[in-house]
Order: C-alpha cells, then sequence, then structure tokens
C-alpha cells in the first residue's frame, strides 16, 4: 500500500507541475503529460517496471474517450460517414501500407516483416489526435471529421491486422517472448488484446459468426437493455449509482471485447454510438468525463515515462532517421489523399499534419508480432521507440498547424462553395443562433438579406425551413463581393471565430468607409477589439438576456415589476458607458488583469454603478441624453 500511494504522489504531482506549464505556454495538455512522464522515467527514474502494468491499465482512458465520442455521433451521422470511412481510412491503410512495407522491404527484411511493419506504423495516434482536436475546438471543423474518420477505421482495421498476423509467422531464433515488458510496457500489450480469445481454435466462418454475434449483442444491449437499467436506477435516486453503472457499461463492454479478441475500443465506441439517441445520453457524457481525462493522462504519462533511451542514444542517427521517415512517408501520403478528396486550405493542413505519427495501437501489433514471430525482438524494440517518439512529436506537428493556419485564407469547407446569385441591402455573416434570429427579424420586416456560412450543415438546415443562404466562407474577398458589399446598407458579423470576424469586419470598412457594421462579441475584450476593426453597433452576445434575466431575479426578491425595470435600464446604460471610458485604457499586448490603468478605472466605474443602481431606487435616474452622447459607437 505504502508504495502504491508513493507512486501516485510521483505520477499526480508530475502532472500537476508539468501540464499547466505546458498548457501556459501553448503547447498544449498532452506534450504536458508526455514530458511529466519522461522527466519522473527515463530523465529521473522515480519510476520503474509497473509502468507497463499502469500503461494496461491507463488505456481505459482510450477506451473512454472513443465511447464518448461514439455519444456524440448518432448512428445516422455514423452512416453518412460511410464514404470517408471507406474512402479517405482505406486509402491511408492501403496507400501506407503498401509504401512503408515496400520501404522496409527494400531494406532487406523478409516481405514478412516489411508487410507486418507496413501494418504496424500507418495506425495514427487516437488518443492524442482527438484530445488535442478537442481542446483546440477543431473537432468539428471539416478537417476535424476527416481526421476522425480515418482514426475510427484505422480502430476498425486493427481486427483483420491482429487475424493476419499469425500468417505471416518466421522461423527466427531471436523471440524469447520479452516483447519489450521493459521498454514502455507496450510489448506484452497483446495479452489483453489478442492472447486471451475465447474463439481461439474454431473454423473462420465459427470466428466471423461469433464476432458478429458478440458486435450484435452490445447493440441490442444498447438499444433495449441499458436504457431499462438506467430507468430502474433512476428511480432508485441513487445519485452514485449512475457513475457505477456508466463505468460498468465501459469497462463490461471493454472485457467483452478483450476476450473475444477484438478491439475494447471499437465496443464501447459502438455502444457510444446506440446510446447516442438515449435520454441517458448526457448523464453518461457527464459521468465518464472525469475518469476519461484522468486515464487519459495516465496514459501520456506511461508512454513518456516507458521510452527507453538506452536505445535511442546506442543508435541515435538511425532511431531519429526511422521516425522522421515514418512522418515523411505518411504526411505526402495523406496530402495526397486530401487533394484527391477535395479538401481545402486548413482542412487541408489539418488533415495532413494531424495523422503523420504513429499510434497506440502500434504498441499492440508490435507486441503481437514477436508472439507470432513476425519480428524479432531487437527491431521490435527499435520500432517501439519510434511509435512513441513520432507520438511525442505530435503535439508540434500541431503547432505547426496553428502557425501555418495563420497564414491561410481559405474556407474551411471540402464542399465546393455555392455562387452567390441573390442580392439585398443586408448582408449576414454566419447563421448559428444569433444570426437566426437576426435574420427572421430582418427578413419577416420585409427586407432582403444575403446569409453567408462556411458550415454547409448550417446552411442545408436553413433551406430545410424554406430560407435561402449561401455556403462559403464570408471572410474571403470574392465571396464578399459576390454578395453585393458595395451594394449593401449593412453587415451582420456573427461568426464564431473572434479573429476571423475581427479581419472580416476590417476588411469591410477598408472597403466601405460608409457601410454600416453590426457585430456580435463574445465578451468585454472582444468588444475592444471589433471596435477598433471598425465595427458601428456591437453586441456581447450575452449581455441582452442577463440584463432580463437580472430583472426577472430582482422582481422576485422585493423590487416591483416598475423599479426592477428601472434598475434594468439604469445597469444598460451605465455599462455602455462604462465600455466607452474603458476602451482607450485597454491594451492588446497584455491581459486586462495586468493592466494597471483599467483595472483602477475600473474599480471607479463599478462604484459609480452601484451609486447609480441605488439612486434608481430613490426616484433618480441618468439623464438619456446625457449617456447617450458618451456611449459613441460601441454598445457592448
Amino acid at each position: 500500500m505504502e508504495g502504491f500511494l508513493s507512486q501516485a504522489v510521483v505520477y499526480l504531482a508530475a502532472a500537476v507541475i508539468a501540464v499547466p506549464i505546458a498548457s501556459r505556454m501553448g503547447l498544449g495538455s498532452v506534450l504536458g503529460y508526455l514530458a511529466a512522464g519522461i522527466i519522473i522515467g527515463p530523465v529521473m527514474g522515480l519510476v520503474g517496471s509497473e509502468t507497463a502494468d499502469l500503461q494496461h491499465f491507463a488505456e481505459f482512458g482510450v477506451v473512454m474517450m472513443l465511447f464518448v465520442i461514439g455519444l456524440e455521433l448518432e448512428p445516422r451521422a455514423l452512416w453518412d460517414m460511410r464514404h470517408k470511412l471507406l474512402g479517405l481510412g482505406g486509402l491511408q491503410i492501403t496507400g501506407t501500407i503498401a509504401v512503408i512495407g515496400g520501404v522496409a522491404f527494400a531494406f532487406g527484411l523478409p516481405w514478412q516483416s516489411a508487410l507486418a511493419i507496413g501494418m504496424i506504423l500507418p495506425l495514427s495516434s487516437t488518443a492524442i489526435v482527438l484530445q488535442t482536436m478537442n481542446e483546440k475546438g477543431l473537432m468539428q471543423t471539416p478537417g476535424g471529421r476527416s481526421s476522425f474518420s480515418v482514426l475510427l477505421t484505422q480502430d476498425i482495421a486493427v481486427i483483420p491486422m491482429l487475424a493476419m498476423i499469425p500468417l505471416l509467422a518466421l522461423p527466427y531464433d531471436d523471440h524469447a517472448p520479452r516483447a519489450s515488458d521493459d521498454h514502455g510496457g507496450h510489448g506484452a500489450h497483446d495479452a489483453a488484446h489478442a492472447a486471451t480469445n475465447l474463439f481461439e481454435g474454431l473454423p473462420g466462418w465459427a470466428v466471423t459468426l461469433a464476432t458478429l454475434g458478440v458486435i450484435t449483442g452490445i447493440i441490442l444491449a444498447g438499444i433495449f437493455l441499458i436504457p431499462l437499467v438506467f430507468r430502474f436506477i433512476h428511480a432508485a435516486r441513487l445519485r452514485e449509482m449512475y457513475t457505477a453503472i456508466t463505468l460498468l457499461i465501459v469497462v463490461g463492454i471493454g472485457y467483452l471485447m478483450t476476450i473475444v479478441g477484438l478491439s475494447p475500443a471499437l465496443g464501447t465506441f459502438l455502444a457510444g454510438v446506440v446510446l447516442a439517441n438515449s435520454e441517458f445520453r448526457h448523464e453518461l457524457e457527464s459521468d465518464i468525463e472525469p475518469f476519461k481525462g484522468l486515464f487519459l493522462g495516465l496514459f501520456f504519462i506511461t508512454v513518456g515515462a516507458g521510452i527507453n533511451f538506452d536505445i535511442l542514444f546506442g543508435n541515435p542517427a538511425t532511431i531519429l532517421m526511422m521516425t522522421l521517415g515514418v512522418i515523411a512517408i505518411k504526411g505526402p501520403i495523406l496530402f495526397a489523399i486530401a487533394l484527391l478528396f477535395h479538401m481545402k486550405g486548413r482542412s487541408r493542413m489539418l488533415f495532413t499534419l494531424s495523422l503523420a505519427q504513429a499510434g497506440e495501437f502500434g504498441f499492440v501489433l508490435i507486441g503481437f508480432t514477436v508472439r507470432q514471430h513476425v519480428l524479432p525482438t531487437a527491431l521490435s524494440e527499435q520500432l517501439l521507440l519510434v511509435v512513441a517518439l513520432s507520438m511525442l512529436i505530435t503535439p508540434a506537428l500541431f503547432i505547426a498547424y496553428d502557425v501555418l493556419s495563420r497564414r491561410v485564407n481559405e474556407t474551411v469547407a471540402d464542399e465546393p462553395e455555392d455562387e452567390v446569385d441573390a442580392g439585398g441591402p443586408v448582408i449576414i455573416a454566419g447563421i448559428g443562433r444569433f444570426g437566426q434570429i437576426v435574420n427572421r427579424m430582418v427578413r419577416n420586416s420585409g427586407y432582403e438579406t444575403v446569409v453567408l456560412d462556411s458550415d454547409l450543415r448550417m446552411i442545408q438546415l436553413m433551406r430545410k425551413f424554406g430560407f435561402k443562404g449561401f455556403f462559403g466562407d464570408p471572410t474571403r474577398p470574392e465571396i464578399l463581393h459576390a454578395a453585393g458589399l458595395h451594394e449593401a446598407r449593412a453587415l451582420v458579423v456573427a461568426i464564431d471565430d473572434k479573429e476571423a470576424a475581427e479581419r472580416l469586419i476590417h476588411y469591410a470598412r477598408s472597403e466601405r468607409p460608409d457601410l454600416h457594421i453590426v457585430a456580435r462579441a463574445h465578451d468585454r475584450v472582444h468588444v475592444y477589439r471589433l471596435f477598433r476593426a471598425g465595427a458601428n453597433d456591437i453586441v456581447r452576445e450575452m449581455f441582452d438576456s442577463s440584463l432580463r434575466a437580472g430583472r426577472y431575479v430582482l422582481e422576485n426578491v422585493g423590487l416591483s415589476e416598475y423599479e426592477a425595470h428601472e434598475a434594468e435600464k439604469a445597469f444598460y446604460k451605465h455599462d455602455r458607458h462604462a465600455m466607452r471610458q474603458l476602451a482607450p485604457l485597454w491594451d492588446p499586448d497584455k491581459p486586462v488583469y495586468e493592466n494597471e490603468a483599467y483595472v483602477a478605472r475600473a474599480k471607479e466605474l463599478e462604484q459609480e454603478l452601484e451609486s447609480t443602481m441605488l439612486s434608481t431606487r430613490t426616484g433618480e435616474a441618468l439623464d438619456d441624453d446625457e449617456t447617450q452622447s458618451e456611449e459613441g459607437k460601441a454598445e457592448g
């Protein structure tokens, strides 16, 4: 018990120190976890052989992550992805196997070993890529969805690969099945994924039927059994049981898939997809989320701690060349596939850079190939290091994407943009929750609008309700001009990307100094940025609704409707006045809390607000004309 507690302190302390530092430096949490593992493992030697066993345990983080992803992906959406799964994923896997296998064969390896290496290295890191994309908000972009399709296809492809590897066995003598147990614990991985198989010894057709039966059982349980269990738990009104049943679902399905020789991640993903339409979906997601984050973090730490630097330092040139070679081979293949599927700009870069590494399932296959006498132990240890190092490089690839994407002023959509063939006095850029209300109000008042949005789904949804909109990136000058920028009387900027909104306003103002621009802001700082860019009226997206909520509160704690209304009006006027006062003090190069002049003036204005609000209850109100003259262009 004492040893367990001491190791727990080491792992947790490393994560608590390294991850916030990495995040503050803009490197992301994944790189922080990997760095923490390297520090406590190879560098300081604070952890040892227990890392192997701990990693098998921590891999449930990947399983839980795919369960959560499945919950967010309805069966219909998965069916809609079939072309990407077969096209994008299939081409990536087969193309990479052919090229990497060919390179390995050219270096003198037997074709069986070359083919095995070709199957190991095409697999990308589901855990790192999805975690990083979620942190950066890239999952719902076209490039993110395409990358997810490939990752899902790769996870499914592990099953036939495990079935094929025994057919590649060679009579090596160098196969003491130590499978690099002392090198990150990845080599013995197949004990959990392949060696323990209830179907072992059955004929091929029986294995296929049994496998389909297990998958069908999981789907039927998700449709009929699990909702019944949740309703029973709900009736008992025991909150902790929700967490227990959620963990039981994930762990139970993972264990079932393991003992039948299938991927636990695949099983839990299918269960998540089946439960995506359940009324308990959000309950499941909230219960599993803390465990997913903890296990994923632990998984990344063990990957870092398990890197065998003795092999690296023994032959650094070979290992580094192999690692960079994997990225150099996979990158162009991914780029070519992106071109073939007409991905554009940022989507193409994200797709190429995010999937260029090897992945955690490579550890599974490496261990299995050693046990099946397909790869010699010495080569397998080198491959383990190559896989780990390529995963370690992944955050740097995302940093490269961030840098390159800032220089690309193209649409992120994979579909061809619409030709704008209509005009009107009002252009609305962005048709989300905010833009929809504006569009309906303006159109129903008798004015034509031109709606632009880079999200094809939103445009298609809009059309189903009888509203016309055009698919295209409103930040592109040619799209704006086609929409009638030089003839429009008003431009509404309601896109989600804050920097893109700022660029759009700046460009529109430079082209049309007389154009009235109404913009949605996310917060006070964003108001200042949009004000500088040239917006006329700026509306914080939550401001008006928050005011109304505050009025409802005041009405129910003692104020009359009239008093609450006057308090709301006074707050509104003073806040707009305060925004105008603080705008000149705002410095874009420092956070507002570090701007002493800004903070001091904000405190003074807050005291004025208190006096103003109290005065409204005694019948003293701000003079409307005086306030209006001070507020100027920015609303906030």
